[in-house]
């Protein structure tokens, strides 16, 4: 089982509208096109979720957790019986709490040293992020391909 944690005043406002476990089995099923997860399955406990299913690769176990975690209320997301087909894929990505004032240039020129990459992140989020000049204060993103 692994684990991501969030900021839980941050994000889309979801929880309390009906049946929590199934609006987050829809927000993460909306994007099954990028990054489909057989068998999926979300309960929501509280401030977490815990997500099972198959994903095909690491990225797109990421990605649900993401997509999970940018709900306002959510504080963590586990997962239970997420397994992937492919686990000899290991992530070197960062991850980053997105701060007033940011914006995925500033980012993309912080981490990259070129602001003009800001397309690299935008893409590496598009399940969380809808537009690139709308983002948010808590919002946790992937940083792709970093190098230290």
């Amino acid at each position: 089982m692994g684990f991501f944690d969030f900021v839980k005043d941050a994000g889309k406002k979801l929880l309390g509208r009906g049946d929590d476990n199934e609006n987050v089995k829809g927000l993460i099923a909306e994007n099954s096109g990028t990054m489909p997860i057989e068998n999926l399955d979300v309960v929501v406990d509280g401030d977490t979720v815990i997500i099972k299913g198959h994903a095909k690769n690491a990225e797109d176990r990421v990605k649900a957790a993401l997509i999970a975690g940018n709900i306002e209320g959510i504080t963590k997301v586990n997962f239970e019986d997420l397994t992937i087909e492919d686990d000899l894929v290991e992530l070197h990505d960062l991850y980053y709490e997105i701060q007033k004032g940011d914006t995925l240039w500033r980012v993309a020129d912080i981490y990259y040293k070129d602001g003009s990459r800001y397309g690299e992140i935008f893409e590496a989020n598009r399940e969380v992020i809808k537009d690139a000049d709308k983002i948010y204060p808590g919002q946790m993103i992937r940083i792709p391909n970093f190098v230290a």
